[in-house]
């Protein structure tokens, strides 16, 4: 399997400040998602900005599918696909003039356009908006546009920044089906300071702090760390325990509340959405789910302790 991603000793910083990263080496193969966590400050941010090309580092190499970027920034900039945080939206376009306004942008042949419109309409669930302004839309809406831009020219690499923020239970459910569904074909890196987040997309992690790489490995070597596994649900009607414990994966319950219940599971990445379409089926409404934050918050202090010297 080939790398699309290389970094080679990658450093930055700021006028005369210390540094926001230090000698990041990673590499990304052409299939998967790749976890980037780090708490808020670490240098995830500066990290991505040099790797998409928007930032030029103080030290060390870029290679995008095998295109160094500081002395082919355009050529290596046509293979990135990126969603940054705040989706860059024009709330005053059509869904359809936005998207073949992005296709410009990164110099899509013109007689490929329209078909790689409709491709990424279907894909993304967005045909049927077509011709809405996009400031009309939910925010899971706003979301698949904001991915649609980001794959709609077919690149190599897709950069993820806190795709999930903001997100309702439901909303969230889609938007990771999604994201996995365009690693299948795509080399993702996706960011988030949120473990549960990355422990749910991730097959590989690479964890950053105090702009230095702490953690790079697979999840299962991560999940090593966390023991047991178990999830936080709150539920506006009482789950039955006898339910939750039919459901594939669970082993234990906990309930901390009457709404609110801990649940012990296997280790399957599937278990949140298994929980939220039984939540949906049962109606239950389901009002939060998530690892027990506590816990990986923990987790992710001793990793950092022990790696940082």
């Amino acid at each position: 399997m080939s790398i699309i991603l290389k970094t080679e000793g990658l450093s930055h910083r700021y006028s005369n400040t210390s540094w926001a990263i230090r000698e990041i080496n990673l590499e990304i193969a052409e299939q998967g998602i790749v976890g980037l966590l780090g708490t808020n400050g670490a240098g995830k941010s500066t990290t991505m900005n040099i790797i998409c090309g928007s930032l030029n580092q103080t030290a060390g190499k870029v290679f995008v599918n095998g295109i160094d970027m500081r002395k082919q920034p355009e050529a290596a900039k046509k293979e990135i696909g990126f969603l940054p945080q705040n989706p860059p939206l024009y709330m005053d376009f059509t869904v359809d003039e936005y998207l073949i306004y992005c296709a410009e942008l990164r110099f899509m042949e013109k007689n490929k356009i329209k078909g790689a419109l409709e491709e990424v309409k279907e894909r993304c669930n967005l045909s049927h908006i077509s011709s809405r302004l996009i400031g009309n839309l939910s925010g899971g809406y706003r979301q698949r546009v904001g991915i649609a831009q980001a794959i709609i020219h077919k690149p190599r690499l897709v950069v993820f920044d806190e795709p999930t923020n903001g997100l309702d239970p439901n909303q969230l459910i889609e938007a990771r089906k999604l994201i996995k569904e365009i690693a299948l074909d795509h080399a993702v890196l996706l960011s988030s300071h949120i473990l549960s987040e990355i422990q749910l997309l991730c097959k590989e992690i690479i964890m950053i702090e105090g702009g230095r790489i702490v953690f790079s490995d697979t999840m299962d070597a991560f999940n090593n760390y966390i023991q047991p596994h178990s999830i936080l649900m709150r539920t506006e009607i009482p789950a039955p325990e006898a339910e939750l414990l039919k459901i594939k994966g669970v082993t234990r319950v906990e309930f901390l509340t009457e709404k609110q219940v801990r649940i012990y599971f296997d280790g399957n990445q599937e278990i949140t959405e298994r929980l939220a379409e039984a939540a949906l089926r049962h109606a239950w409404r389901l009002r939060e789910i998530g690892f027990d934050k506590s816990l990986l918050d923990d987790t992710f202090k001793q990793i950092s302790t022990q790696t940082i010297q």
